[in-house]
C-alpha cells in the first residue's frame, strides 16, 4: 500500500513539476518584455516609415537616388565609392566664421552591431557633437564586403543639394568628405540609405550646439520606436490559471496511470 502511495506521489510530483516549469517558461517568454532599454536600436527588421523622422529632422527626399540627374550635385565617384555635396569653405549665411574644426573617423561593419540585439549592421559611433558653424571632416571606413553609406540630412539646401551630405564606400574602402553646419542648434539624422541598412542598425545623430532633441531608434542612444512587447492576456491571473489547470490535469493523469 505504502509502495503504491509513494509511486503515485512521485509520478504526480514529476508531472506537476514538468507542467509548472513549462507554464512558467511560457509566461516568461511571452510576458511583457520591452527590449528597447537594452537594444536601443535604430530600427527593427520591418520596413520603417520614414515619416517618423520628419517630426525630428528635415524631410529626407530620396528622389535624387532614383533616375535623377546628378549633374547638379557636387560629386566624386569611383570604384571605391562616392563623396557627394562636400563643402570645405562656403559658410552658411548665418555664420560669420568657422567656430571650430572637427575630424571624425567612423567605421562601419557587422561587428559593430553585436552589442545591440536585433541589429545586423552598425557604425562604431552613433552620436557626434559639434559647435554651430563648425567645419566637420568625416573619414568613413567600411570594414564589410558590401557597400555602406554615411549620409546626413537637414543641411541648408542653398549649399547642399537636397540638404544632404553623402559618403559611400565599397567593401574595404575609405572615403573622406567635409561639410559646414549652420548656426542653429539642431539634431541631424545620419544613416545608411542602402535598403534595410538603417532599419537593421545603421543610424546615428549629429548634434550641433544644444541640438533639437534626440532621434528615435539610435543604437546605444535612444530606445526603439517599435519595442518588442509580448503581453499575456490577464497577466498574473493567466499564469495562476495555467498553473491550476496544469495541477488538475497532472492529478487526473497520475490517477489514471496508477490505476
Amino acid at each position: 500500500m505504502m509502495k503504491n502511495f509513494f509511486r503515485r506521489s512521485s509520478l504526480f510530483c514529476l508531472y506537476f513539476f514538468c507542467l509548472a516549469f513549462g507554464s512558467l517558461s511560457f509566461a516568461v517568454e511571452k510576458g511583457a518584455v520591452d527590449h528597447s532599454q537594452h537594444m536601443e536600436r535604430a530600427a527593427e527588421t520591418a520596413p520603417m516609415d520614414h515619416s517618423m523622422h520628419e517630426m525630428q529632422a528635415e524631410t529626407m527626399d530620396h528622389s535624387q537616388h532614383g533616375g535623377h540627374n546628378h549633374s547638379d550635385h557636387k560629386m566624386t565617384l569611383d570604384a571605391e565609392g562616392m563623396v557627394m555635396n562636400w563643402n570645405n569653405d562656403r559658410l552658411p549665411d548665418d555664420c560669420e566664421s568657422i567656430a571650430r574644426e572637427y575630424q571624425f573617423t567612423v567605421k562601419a561593419g557587422v561587428k559593430y552591431a553585436v552589442p545591440f540585439n536585433g541589429t545586423v549592421f552598425g557604425f562604431d559611433q552613433h552620436e557626434f557633437k559639434v559647435e554651430p558653424c563648425s567645419r566637420v571632416t568625416v573619414t568613413f571606413i567600411n570594414e564589410d564586403k558590401i557597400r555602406h553609406q554615411w549620409m546626413m540630412h537637414g543641411l541648408p539646401k542653398y549649399i547642399y543639394q537636397e540638404g544632404m551630405f553623402h559618403l559611400e564606400a565599397a567593401g574595404g574602402a575609405t572615403k573622406t568628405g567635409t561639410f559646414i553646419v549652420p548656426s542653429d542648434d539642431k539634431t541631424y539624422l545620419v544613416h545608411c540609405d542602402i535598403a534595410q541598412h538603417m532599419e537593421n542598425g545603421m543610424k546615428s545623430q549629429l548634434i550641433a550646439g544644444k541640438g533639437s532633441g534626440n532621434l528615435s531608434s539610435v543604437p546605444g542612444v535612444t530606445g526603439s520606436i517599435w519595442p518588442d512587447r509580448y503581453p499575456v492576456l490577464g497577466g498574473a491571473f493567466a499564469i495562476f490559471g495555467i498553473l491550476l489547470l496544469g495541477f488538475f490535469f497532472a492529478f487526473i493523469l497520475v490517477r489514471r496511470l496508477a490505476a
